[in-house]
């Protein structure tokens, strides 16, 4: 589907020289994803007014971009198709850089869980979202002359992605604090989210939509197409945006909305064809928004 002419499209361009290679670092290495993850959970601190946890910030963000970049350097990787994206391009050349960043950041994550009594007590839960996170896309089973992984499962990989964002961003921080995870509050808030990285998931089975018609998975845009899958993805912005908490303030409900709205925007312009910034800077960057909008709400 190609928008109206009359409209102007997004047009990402990268700044050239050592700017270009710095935001390629910071965007393939996942620090600006694991920035997104911090920021979530923040926003959900921020919306109880409460401080964020600094062991519990530098965990998530260090967990994530553990996992993230595992996937990257596993050796599994090295028999996949070549991809010429730039992003796939930059990794195959980083590798050695990416294999010290994973061990780093797992490491950090592992001191900080252990040296922090609350964490360890959530060891079941966050367990059983570590298990989702490592086994999304590691081989587990041969079937039919190739490997499997949770993420090649129908239609499956889009709801792994939103269940685990949003327990980890929602979840967590409730049981943290020790909230109930059936308080009407939380659970509010853990459908708002879901909903939200459920539409911003969508976008990236759009980027991945030859790929996955090449490998043999079934995403909803090879099932449906790419216009209905964006549909899709503005029927959950739609339902993210009703689920709005009660007794908000006006700046509350802006700094929930705001981002719902851009993401929109994202979701509509999405093509397969997009430069890799606009899925790894400006979708991802929807998340960041998301946080800033509330840290701005709580401060006035």
């Amino acid at each position: 589907m190609k928008p109206a002419s009359h409209v102007r499209e997004p047009v990402l361009v990268a700044p050239p020289g050592w700017p270009r290679r710095v935001l390629d670092a910071v965007l393939y290495s996942s620090v600006w994803l694991s920035g997104a993850a911090l920021g979530l959970m923040w926003a959900t601190f921020l919306f109880w007014g409460q401080h964020i946890s600094l062991r519990l910030g530098g965990l998530i963000f260090a967990a994530t971009l553990f996992l993230y970049n595992l996937d990257s350097v596993l050796p599994y990787k090295h028999h996949q198709l070549p991809g010429t994206t730039r992003r796939k391009q930059w990794i195959r050349a980083h590798r050695p850089q990416l294999l010290g960043l994973t061990a780093v950041a797992g490491a950090v994550a592992a001191v900080l869980f252990l040296t922090d009594a609350r964490l360890v007590r959530l060891l079941l839960f966050l367990g059983h979202l570590g298990i989702i996170s490592v086994l999304y896309s590691m081989p587990l089973l041969r079937l039919r002359g190739r490997w499997w992984a949770l993420r090649d499962l129908p239609l499956l990989k889009v709801f792994l992605i939103a269940y685990v964002w949003a327990a980890v961003t929602v979840w967590i921080p409730a049981l943290y604090v020790g909230r109930e995870l059936a308080a009407p509050i939380v659970l509010t808030l853990f459908a708002r989210r879901f909903l939200f990285i459920l539409a911003l998931a969508f976008v990236f089975d759009i980027r991945d939509y030859s790929k996955d018609r090449l490998t043999g998975t079934r995403t909803f845009p090879g099932l449906l197409g790419i216009r209905a899958t964006k549909l899709l993805g503005l029927v959950a912005l739609a339902g993210a945006a009703v689920l709005l908490p009660p007794n908000l303030t006006a700046a509350h409900e802006a700094a929930l909305l705001l981002p719902l709205g851009l993401a929109a925007v994202v979701i509509w312009y999405a093509q397969e064809s997009r430069p890799d910034y606009y899925f790894a800077l400006l979708t991802d960057g929807v998340m960041l928004v998301q946080f800033v909008a509330v840290w701005l709400a709580v401060g006035t």
